[in-house]
C-alpha cells in the first residue's frame, strides 16, 4: 500500500495514502479563517487580526491503532492568484466556507466559492470517474455579535444547502467558541472520516511522543485510556504546486488508464 511519510523532530510517521485527507478553508478576508482554524488545532482565540497569504498545518491521529493525516489549508481571503485557488480546491478533500454574519459581501463570496468548487470538482470527477460526494460546510462565523449588526438571514445559508446530503450549514463564534466542536463532527462525519478526528473527541499529544504514537498499543499512563489520540506536525510544509499538480495528473491519467485497462478487458 503506498505510504505518506511525516517526519516530526526525532520520528518519522507513515500514513496510509488512503488515510490521508486535506481540508481546505475559503472565504473573504477578515471573516474568521484562520480563527477557526485555531480553534480546530489548539482550542485558542487569537485577537489580533493578521492577514493570511496561505497557512498549511498538519495534524496527525492513531485512532484505534489505524494512522490517519489531515492537512489543513487556510487560505487568503484576497485569491491573489485564481489559478492558486483552483488548484487548492482541485486537490481539496473536505471544505469549510466561511462568511461573517455581519457582513453581506462576504456572503455573497461564499456563495460564488461554492458555485466554482462545485464547477471544479465536477470537471474533475467527469475525468476521473470519482464518486460524487463533496462534503462541504457553509460557515456563519460571529454569531457572538448582537442580532443588531447582522446582514445575514439564517434560512439564507440553510437554503444554500438544502439540496445537498453531503452539505451543511453552521453558525458558530471562533471568539467564543460555539458550535465550531459540532461544526467538525458533522463535516468529518459527511466525509466518512472517524469522528474522534473532531477536536473534543481526542487526546492531544505532543511531539515528543511521536515514536510509540504509531504503535497499535500507544497508551499514556498518566491519562485515562482512550482509543483516539491526535498530534499536531511542528515542522509540516506545504506541498508544492508541483506536488500538487503531479498528484492531480496522477488520478486523471490513473483512471483514464484504468477504463482502458477495463475496455480491453470486455472486448
Amino acid at each position: 500500500a503506498m505510504m505518506k511519510t511525516m517526519s516530526g523532530g526525532n520520528c518519522t510517521l507513515n500514513v496510509p495514502a488512503k488515510n490521508s485527507y486535506r481540508m481546505v478553508v475559503l472565504g473573504a478576508s477578515r471573516v474568521g479563517k484562520s480563527s477557526i482554524v485555531s480553534r480546530f488545532l489548539n482550542g485558542r482565540f487569537e485577537d489580533q487580526y493578521t492577514p493570511t497569504i496561505e497557512d498549511f498545518h498538519r495534524k496527525v491521529y492513531n485512532i484505534r491503532g489505524d494512522m490517519y493525516q489531515l492537512d489543513i489549508l487556510d487560505t487568503s481571503g484576497n485569491h491573489p492568484f485564481p489559478a492558486m485557488r483552483r488548484l487548492s480546491i482541485l486537490t481539496g478533500d473536505v471544505f469549510i466556507l466561511v462568511f461573517s454574519l455581519d457582513n453581506r459581501e462576504s456572503f455573497d463570496e461564499v456563495k460564488r466559492l461554492q458555485k466554482q468548487i462545485l464547477e471544479v470538482k465536477s470537471c474533475l470527477k467527469n475525468k476521473t470517474k470519482e464518486s460524487a460526494d463533496l462534503p462541504m460546510v457553509i460557515c456563519g462565523n460571529k454569531n457572538d455579535h448582537s442580532e443588531i449588526f447582522r446582514k445575514v438571514r439564517s434560512d439564507e445559508g440553510e437554503n444554500l444547502v438544502s439540496s445537498d446530503e453531503n452539505c451543511a450549514y453552521f453558525e458558530v463564534s471562533a471568539k467564543k467558541n460555539t458550535n465550531v466542536d459540532e461544526m467538525f463532527y458533522v463535516l468529518f462525519s459527511m466525509a466518512k472520516l472517524p469522528h474522534e478526528m473532531s477536536p473534543a473527541l481526542h487526546r492531544k499529544i505532543s511531539i515528543q511522543y511521536g515514536d510509540t504514537f504509531q504503535q497499535k498499543s500507544f497508551r499514556m499512563r498518566r491519562v485515562k485510556d482512550m482509543d483516539a489520540y491526535g498530534m499536531i506536525s511542528p515542522f509540516a510544509r506545504r506541498p508544492s504546486v508541483n506536488s500538487d499538480l503531479k498528484y492531480i495528473k496522477s488520478k486523471v491519467l490513473r483512471e483514464g488508464q484504468s477504463r482502458e485497462r477495463e475496455k480491453c478487458t470486455i472486448q
